[in-house]
């Protein structure tokens, strides 16, 4: 008579300690793999570079689900004060998605991480941001058994993983056409791709660095991108994400020199590129650096899989020339019933700040061009003039 194997019972934690964060890796990359709605934000060497950069001592919340010495289940968070603690999610604003993990071969793992959230929430607010439509973050949020809110985040924009020539096909006619011959310029400048390999990506990271200064020099670049701890963040969880095959470093080369240096981070499913840096010559040489990013995308996603190529955070012109698939990351509050004040106080926080940011681009879009931010605030100002 054959025995049937025991799975092991499952145990829940939260791991404050940074040491012990930092030995999840090889267990975390696995439930990573493991998890089917996981974004490249919630990988190990993410996470755990972030948390080096920008974390505070004492605040990290890490909920965790074993089974035997198996990772199924994990909620990667840490303390804040905004007055009220609340938790949210580690990767903080420079991170497009966040989810939490379960692995997908143990059902009850999905109970089990419930029950240790709601443990969690005894003192805060859970806050999860940016959770991409479809994560596994939504499921416990229709499970949760106490007081929970849900409002709309950022938007991002998604293409189907699919090769260069049938994104075309979503073009009418001329657009296709213009967009050939941007290609035919590429081609005959002969710019060239070299996928950098780990040990070389935190120069290329540098590289990259210096170059997107240079190309939003005045024109008003993401703070964040410009400072050390981002430069290094960026560098040490690239280079880790290289060599476990979680994203891909290029170079573009004109003439010998490299010119371009673009990031695309993956997961199971999705493909995105995070962040570029490009030379202004080739901006001044004819050259459309989207399309020439483009082709490079829709490449990496064939090539390897990729489901969804996403354009990630923001809805900038350029990229709606795609027709992509407009996707709403939302945000999740959950919280015990003696914090439930404190959980309508967030939603409504949140609702206004929401409506401040409508009103304000329905003004704007009222407001004739101006050249200045100075500028276009005065003209929202009744009675005001530039020159006040």
């Amino acid at each position: 008579m054959s025995t049937q194997q025991i799975a092991a019972p499952l145990t829940i934690a939260v791991c404050r300690d940074p040491d012990a964060f930092a030995a999840l890796g090889p267990r975390w990359d696995a439930l990573h793999r493991n998890s089917p709605s996981a974004t490249p934000f919630q990988s190990h060497a993410w996470l755990r570079s972030w948390w080096l950069g920008y974390g505070r001592p004492g605040r990290l919340r890490v909920v965790l689900v074993h089974q035997g010495e198996r990772l199924v289940g994990a909620a990667p968070l840490m303390l804040e004060y905004r007055p009220l603690p609340v938790l949210v999610p580690l990767g903080g604003g420079i991170s497009d998605f966040f989810d939490v993990l379960l692995d997908a071969e143990c059902p009850p793992a999905r109970t089990a991480l419930l029950r240790a959230l709601h443990q969690a929430a005894a003192h805060a607010v859970v806050d999860l941001r940016e959770v991409r439509p479809g994560g596994t973050a939504e499921t416990l949020f229709r499970r949760w058994p106490g007081p929970r809110s849900r409002l709309c985040d950022s938007v991002c924009l998604e293409l189907p993983g699919v090769g260069l020539e049938e994104l075309l096909g979503r073009l009418s006619r001329r657009a296709a056409s213009r967009f050939r011959a941007k290609l035919r310029k590429l081609d005959a400048l002969d710019i060239r791709e070299r996928n950098v390999p780990a040990a070389e990506v935190p120069e290329a990271v540098a590289t990259l660095l210096r170059l997107h200064a240079r190309q939003w020099s005045g024109r008003g670049a993401t703070p964040e991108h410009l400072r050390p701890r981002f430069a290094a963040h960026l560098a040490r969880a690239s280079a880790a994400m290289v060599a476990s095959g979680d994203a891909v470093v290029t170079e573009f080369q004109l003439d010998g020199r490299v010119v371009a240096v673009d990031i695309t981070l993956m997961s199971g499913e999705l493909a995105g590129g995070y962040l570029y840096g490009a030379d202004p010559e080739l901006r001044e040489r004819k050259v459309d650096i989207t399309t020439m990013l483009l082709r490079h995308d829709t490449r990496n996603v064939t090539e390897k899989g990729r489901r969804v190529l996403s354009l990630l955070r923001g809805t900038e012109p350029y990229k709606r020339h795609w027709r992509p698939e407009t996707v709403t990351n939302q945000r999740y509050l959950l919280a015990r019933h003696r914090l439930a004040p404190a959980l309508r106080l967030l939603t409504a926080a949140g609702e206004g700040r929401a409506f401040a940011a409508s009103a304000v681009r329905a003004a704007e879009a009222r407001v004739p061009a101006v050249r200045t931010g100075r500028e276009r605030l005065l003209a929202l100002r009744p009675g005001a003039s530039p020159k006040s």
